[in-house]
């Protein structure tokens, strides 16, 4: 997948979508620590989005809300890690980087033997797991991030390149490597969609964060 590519289009049947402005890194975890609250054994959440575009940002607020142990960042070369709770009556959180594998190698993480007891949250997973994790009625989130267009003095800055810029060698980014703009909390859009009967409702966003339908 090129990260500079759109994302690839919502799956139809969404039961309804909700869009927010996160103008800054506090309102990210906001919308994580409430999501946190909603979230339950079983279920599965799919973040799309560009490079730098806040995914794991997300994740680690994510992560923090639900009190599971452990550094999160993309899990690069291993693809999966397993993020344990500290109370035995609390879901493990599997956080999954599909960036650079296919469904046949999501497959081969083995998604299913975790799913029913765990939280999995599935980066660049739109399209490819929700059908083989779930079949044809399974029920999940979507969560779409967008980073703002930068301006044209900042155009490059922080994002991939395929060549060299003014001289300079970029360095190669990925959505593991988080940029500088997002460490900072720079303003954010995020598309929140439900599918099946589990999100036949729309949840009412955190207090403090602008929502539009």
């Amino acid at each position: 997948m090129n990260g500079s590519a759109p994302p690839p289009a919502a799956l139809p049947g969404e039961n309804w979508q909700l869009q927010a402005q996160l103008p800054h890194l506090e309102a990210t975890a906001e919308l994580a620590h409430g999501l946190a609250g909603l979230l339950k054994p079983g279920d599965l959440m799919v973040l799309t989005g560009g490079l730098g575009a806040g995914k794991t940002t997300f994740t680690r607020e994510l992560a923090q809300a639900l009190g599971v142990r452990g550094q999160v960042s993309s899990p690069t070369f291993t693809l999966s890690r397993i993020h344990p709770s500290d109370n035995p009556a609390a879901p493990h959180l599997v956080h999954v980087d599909a960036y650079r594998t296919d469904a046949a190698g999501v497959e081969s993480l083995d998604l299913l033997a975790t799913l029913p007891s765990a939280i999995t949250v599935v980066e660049w997973g739109r399209g490819l797991v929700e059908q083989a994790l779930l079949g044809g009625s399974g029920s999940w989130l979507d969560l779409e991030l967008h980073q703002p267009t930068l301006p044209p003095d900042r155009a490059g800055s922080g994002t991939p390149a395929n060549g060299e810029v003014g001289g300079v060698v970029p360095v190669i980014q990925t959505d593991f490597s988080e940029t500088e703009d997002e460490l900072q909390g720079t303003p954010r859009r995020a598309i929140l969609r439900g599918y099946g009967a589990r999100w036949k409702t729309a949840p009412a966003l955190p207090n403090g964060i602008s929502e539009h339908l």
